[in-house]
């Protein structure tokens, strides 16, 4: 796994974090999509934390920082298409945020991916380039 060294600086008082701040993504090796997200990050010459959420699930409380920092709800990274989606009945809207992270957590393959994080923001990389908006 990929780290920068050195620890990354505090936020900003606009809560946007420095230039060097450390950068993650939560990516799929299988999928298209989060190497062309890599591959972005890597061009801006940053060495990233890979974290292949299919073999390290992301706990419940690591997708709820995420989600923070994206500004999202569970339900906003679900992988609609994924026919576990419909086999789980994760369409119900009377699930809890709380027992959607539980399933996002259970079953990373619905977790929708890239997702890039940089200090206090984060960003689903689709389309990939959306990955430029905060590295």
């Amino acid at each position: 796994m990929a780290k920068l060294s050195g620890a990354p600086p505090q936020g900003t008082a606009n809560g946007n974090a420095g230039a060097h701040a450390k950068v993650t993504i939560y990516y799929n090796p299988k999928c298209r999509k989060s190497r062309e997200a890599l591959q972005i990050i890597k061009e801006k010459g940053i060495d990233p934390e890979i974290r292949n959420y299919m073999e390290e699930p992301p706990t419940k409380a690591e997708l709820s920082e995420v989600l923070r920092k994206m500004g999202r709800r569970p339900r906003d990274i679900f992988r609609k298409s994924e026919p576990l989606y419909k086999d789980l009945g994760l369409k119900n809207k009377d699930l809890t945020d709380d027992e959607l992270l539980s399933y996002l957590n259970e079953y990373p393959i619905l977790i929708e991916r890239p997702i890039v994080v940089k200090g206090q923001r984060a960003v689903l990389g689709r389309p990939p380039e959306d990955v430029r908006r905060i590295i």
